[in-house]
């Protein structure tokens, strides 16, 4: 029920999600049942693998995410979640309020052992790969030591859904040199530096798409304005170019003959194309998307939550934090008095 255009596309992705991956077993569907089934019904779709669950509550975007949690017992997000608690789903994917779902995965699932806050991660591509943005906004304001754990789930989730290798890891930044930024991230980058992580140090603005690390670490006030900033801009360029391209006769011409390189470009530079950002950290799977999905978005979410399971990143995390908290101890500064 949650999305500016609930439940219409969110039923349209999900229709479209179960005609392409057939091994879905069951897809749980969330929300006022007669609204769903009216859905359903204007599609003209019968599959025995969706379930109805209704839930007579939406959380608004206007609510305060801990307190609709609290108070609306029967939210759509809440019993999404219950879903996942109680082992009936394996995963729960949203297009709503993304507090409201951080709220409910963090006090029905928990985070993962070690874990203090979870954080949202994004792919962002560049010319020549794509790299894991982290925190997208789950946490406004983060302390180093949480930096460190979003390095961690960032660089393990490059690695075991990306397939990076070793990955990069940067902290993001006002300047490259270790003595540039606030508090937070100058005392993140001394944390950074002794992690065991590959940790290429300070990135700015202008390296995002440049010259990238493999994993951007951030908190999520920032990593939230990047992420639309970038997602605005490249909206942008296009409008400019189809302004531009369509002046002139000699200039649709040329448009017409690299049509196919702009529409290569629009496809890796689509938010749609990826569908959800994981929510690392919890004790379960969490698939956010984006307020405005399409269907096709939607049904790239449900992907994302397909590909989430059988990679089984919580595990890799619990081990790589582990690691990390062991090497951390017998590297620590001891005083003697």
């Amino acid at each position: 029920m949650g999305g500016d255009f609930a439940p219409r596309n969110t039923i349209e992705g999900a229709v479209l999600a179960l005609k392409e991956y057939r091994h879905i077993e069951k897809l749980f569907l969330v929300g006022d049942a007669v609204a769903l089934g009216n859905e359903l019904n204007r599609l003209a779709y019968q599959d025995n693998r969706i379930e109805m669950f209704h839930a007579s509550e939406v959380v608004d975007m206007r609510e305060s995410a801990a307190k609709a949690i609290r108070h609306k017992r029967d939210a759509s997000i809440s019993r999404a979640v219950d879903l996942v608690k109680n082992n009936a789903a394996q995963a729960v994917v949203s297009a709503g309020h993304t507090g409201a779902a951080v709220a409910a995965a963090v006090l029905k699932l928990r985070t993962l052992k070690g874990i203090e806050r979870p954080a949202v991660a994004c792919l962002l591509p560049t010319e020549t790969k794509v790299f894991v943005l982290i925190d997208g906004g789950a946490n406004p304001d983060s302390t180093p030591e949480n930096l460190v754990q979003f390095a961690i789930m960032g660089a393990v989730f490059s690695e075991h859904f990306l397939g990076y290798k070793n990955p990069s890891v940067a902290l993001m930044s006002i300047g490259q040199e270790d003595t540039k930024g606030n508090d937070v991230t100058k005392e993140a980058f001394k944390l950074l530096r002794r992690s065991g992580l590959n940790f290429r140090g300070n990135i700015e603005g202008h390296d995002l798409f440049e010259n990238p690390a493999e994993v951007v670490v951030c908190d999520g006030f920032t990593g939230n304005v990047v992420l639309k900033t970038s997602e605005a801009i490249a909206h942008a360029i296009f409008t400019w170019l189809k302004h531009e391209l369509f002046r002139t006769p000699v200039r649709k011409l040329g448009a017409k003959l690299a049509e196919g390189a702009f529409r290569s470009i629009k496809k890796k530079t689509n938010y749609e194309e990826y569908g959800g950002m994981p929510l690392l950290g919890v004790n379960g799977i969490c698939i956010i998307a984006h307020g405005a999905s399409s269907p096709l978005a939607i049904k790239n979410a449900i992907r994302a939550a397909c590909d989430s399971i059988q990679h089984e990143i919580n595990p890799q995390i619990l081990r790589e934090l582990q690691s990390y908290n062991e090497k951390f101890t017998a590297t620590a500064p001891t005083s003697v008095q």
